[in-house]
């Protein structure tokens, strides 16, 4: 019987089984959830704390204990929104619903970013399709995109770049109540461009004008309607009043039954 003598590893100095038994170092990095750090009802640990209600209301300085009384009445939860104030202030609010709603906010935040739109034009780009560019270059600057203005160049074209410039300056009139020129015009081989980014604060006030302008319109449109049906209503009374007249006028005569027979003796008594 052949025996073979096992020597040990003599780089790593262990012995062969033991390299099964050595930690691998994972190549993930393991991140601890994040602690939320809002003290909430039990959480809530002071002698005394001002208390906002559920509608906005002020409920006055009172202890903790029966300031979670009043928020568990309603079913909501008593939420420490300022610790630093003295003495703190705390809010009768649904937490979780408040929790979501934030995440939901901040992942709208994240989730747009700007980005470079191009918008290509000609020299010779007449003016109807120059306004149809303009509207997508208006809309991506409402977003909060750049746009970056394009002039493509052919042939003999070349020799008059002037025109090109002159389409980069219209652009930049038309878009220039909300547009900013980031990039002046430069040619790169046969391509003239350059680069605009909006002005948030005439972005912002385009949008509430806009706002405006829907909401007025919808209270005109309902405005007309309620007149439109007033003036049917006018319309169709005197045709209903004369109508009931007419059928008064044409209606025979329907006497009392009980007083029947007296019209009848004093028509016998008359002949």
């Amino acid at each position: 019987m052949r025996f073979e003598k096992r020597m040990p590893n003599v780089a790593r100095n262990h012995w062969p089984e033991e390299e099964s038994q050595i930690s691998v170092r994972s190549k993930f990095r393991i991140v601890a959830p994040e602690r939320d750090a809002t003290r909430v009802n039990e959480r809530i640990r002071v002698r005394e704390v001002r208390v906002i209600g559920a509608d906005g209301e002020q409920l006055g300085v009172m202890p903790p204990e029966e300031a979670l009384a009043i928020a568990r009445e309603g079913g909501l939860d008593l939420v420490e929104v300022a610790a630093n104030s003295r003495p703190p202030v705390c809010r009768i609010m649904d937490y979780g619903k408040y929790k979501y709603e934030q995440k939901k906010k901040n992942a709208s935040k994240k989730s747009h970013s700007a980005t470079l739109k191009e918008v290509k034009l000609r020299p010779g780009t007449d003016q109807h399709d120059l306004n149809f560019k303009l509207n997508n270059a208006r809309k991506f600057l409402m977003e909060g995109d750049k746009v970056k203005v394009t002039v493509m160049f052919r042939g003999r074209e070349m020799v008059h770049t002037y025109r090109g410039r002159e389409q980069l300056n219209e652009v930049v009139k038309q878009l220039g109540p909300i547009a900013k020129v980031e990039s002046p015009p430069r040619m790169e081989g046969r391509f003239m461009s350059m680069i605009l980014v909006a002005d948030r604060e005439a972005v912002a006030e385009a949008k509430r004008l806009a706002e405006q302008g829907d909401s007025a319109g919808a209270s005109g449109r309902s405005e007309a309607s309620s007149s439109s049906e007033e003036t049917s209503a006018k319309a169709a009374g005197p045709a209903v009043e004369e109508g009931t007249g007419d059928a008064g006028r044409d209606a025979p005569e329907s006497g009392d039954p009980e007083r029947a027979p007296e019209r009848a003796e004093s028509t016998a008594s008359a002949e």
